[in-house]
């Protein structure tokens, strides 16, 4: 059996990005609010506070660290855009999740968020020259990486996380 804490594997950053690989990670980024919209859809309050494996978050709490962590990801973006090798701020994504606004404000809330969160973020990246995809960062944990880095990064994130979701409805047949 697959670790159900990585159903679609590890992230391993693309080695060698092209045009084409971009395109696919926009377009990743582009399409998961839909994605992201049907995998909640017609879920019940105790269904969406069901853990996606034991000690794992709850589908909420999932579907809000994934607008926490995109609206840090879309403004990481913006940093490495407009200044010379930020150091980004990092945060305790853990310790967010057992906030009380990821525990108890509804999953639509958020997914409303990552809808027009990734309509903005998608112009940028579908702005952005191969130049720019070159532009540095530092991350305080995993130290210096560039923007192609940061999109595959992301491109695997939501479909990561959407697979905890679509995962668990699998496994209780929702």
């Amino acid at each position: 059996m697959t670790d159900p804490r990585y159903p679609i594997g590890r992230y391993t950053p693309d080695p060698n990005p092209t045009p084409e690989t971009r395109n696919r990670h926009i377009d990743q980024i582009a399409g998961l609010p839909a994605r992201m919209r049907q995998a909640v859809a017609g879920l019940k309050t105790d269904q969406i506070d069901t853990p996606y494996r034991d000690g794992g978050w709850t589908v909420r709490q999932v579907v809000h660290h994934v607008s926490d962590s995109h609206m840090n990801a879309y403004i990481r973006f913006k940093w490495a855009m407009t200044e010379d090798a930020p150091t980004i701020k990092a945060y305790e994504e853990s310790e967010w999740a057992k906030l009380k606004d990821s525990q108890l404000t509804p999953a639509e809330v958020s997914v409303s968020l990552i809808e027009s969160l990734h309509a903005r973020w998608t112009v940028l990246l579908r702005s952005m020259t191969a130049e720019d995809f070159q532009r540095r960062f530092i991350h305080p944990d995993s130290g210096p990486h560039d923007v192609d880095w940061l999109l595959s990064l992301y491109s695997w994130h939501g479909n990561h996380h959407l697979a905890h979701i679509t995962g668990l409805r699998e496994r209780m047949k929702w």
